[in-house]
């Protein structure tokens, strides 16, 4: 069964000042999610399901959804505050959407194969989708709790105008993930690699570090741990009076770690991320996309 392609597409750019999964970014208007389809279609990949906002559908059906009829069957599915389980209700006065793992929770009943979660804001390259694509297909029909992510280094995944937020991970020695931790600035200081930890001090780690860029591979299975916890994570005071607080990815695969519950193989890469993170990231994607495109990695018009 091939495996499905999960694009979280639901947030606006704060940062970045706009709804920047929209913006046409190649030289036909192509988005980033464009060239991670193209990808993913190429690794082996035999559908997509978009998360979105309910208010953006026609825009999105009109410039995204329309391109790939043909290519590749999509589906859309959609995060809202009040998709909660029964017996919770959205805090009054809470604007902020529930998290990334809420929003991977939203496709519960389309995606019944093996999948592959990723942001639709970030440039994966395609020898991550290649990664996760075989671990996926590869797995043995019906399997459970097994689990994979795309590491990538850390060094190759910042950006030349600010800090940028990356889950750092460990692993043991079968390669399987550890701990994940969020650390939300992270830059080059003096030429190394550094995050601010907690008490505000630059801490140095190697260039080849792997961190999560939220590209995940999951089972079908990891829906119905996910539901039962964030009925945990909901039942929690501090969660619901924090109308910040988020169901992160992060925090429910540290968890299912952490119980014994499931395994977690962390993938190497050698692509090279890149985004737009901030406004004057732009123009720097903008120039490597036609790079990829002037060495053939890319068609001139993708679809």
């Amino acid at each position: 069964m091939k495996p499905t392609l999960l694009l979280l597409a639901a947030g606006m750019g704060s940062r970045y000042g706009g709804l920047k999964q929209l913006d046409g970014l190649g030289p036909n208007g192509e988005t980033i999610m464009d060239y991670s389809i193209y990808d993913a279609v190429q690794a082996g990949f035999g559908k997509i399901v978009f998360i979105i906002r309910k208010d953006f559908e026609q825009d999105f059906r009109d410039k995204i959804l329309s391109k790939y009829e043909g290519h590749v069957p999509a589906e859309l599915c959609f995060q809202s505050l009040d998709a909660l389980p029964e017996g919770f209700n959205c805090p009054e006065g809470r604007v902020k959407p529930w998290g990334t793992n809420h929003a991977v929770l939203m496709a519960k009943d389309v995606i019944k194969e093996p999948f592959c979660v990723i942001n639709c804001d970030d440039f994966y390259n395609r020898d991550a989708f290649m990664v996760i694509g075989k671990f996926l297909a590869d797995l043995p029909e019906g399997s459970r709790n097994r689990y994979a992510m795309v590491g990538f280094r850390v060094g190759n995944t910042l950006s030349e105008n600010g800090t940028v937020a990356r889950g750092i991970c460990s692993k043991d020695a079968e390669e399987h993930l550890t701990t994940v931790v969020e650390r939300t600035e992270i830059m080059r200081v003096d030429g190394r690699v550094s995050y601010k930890d907690e008490q505000g001090q630059w801490v140095a780690v190697d260039d080849n570090t792997p961190v999560s860029m939220n590209m995940w591979g999951f089972t079908p299975d990891y829906f119905a741990h996910s539901e039962a916890y964030f009925k945990e994570f909901l039942a929690d005071p501090a969660n619901m009076t924090n109308l910040k607080a988020e169901f992160f990815i992060p925090l429910m695969v540290n968890k299912l770690i952490n119980d014994g519950t499931a395994t977690v193989k962390v993938l190497d890469t050698t692509s090279k991320w890149f985004g737009v993170t901030y406004a004057a990231d732009r123009q720097s994607v903008v120039d490597k996309i036609q790079s990829l495109i002037n060495e053939g990695v890319y068609p001139e018009k993708l679809w």
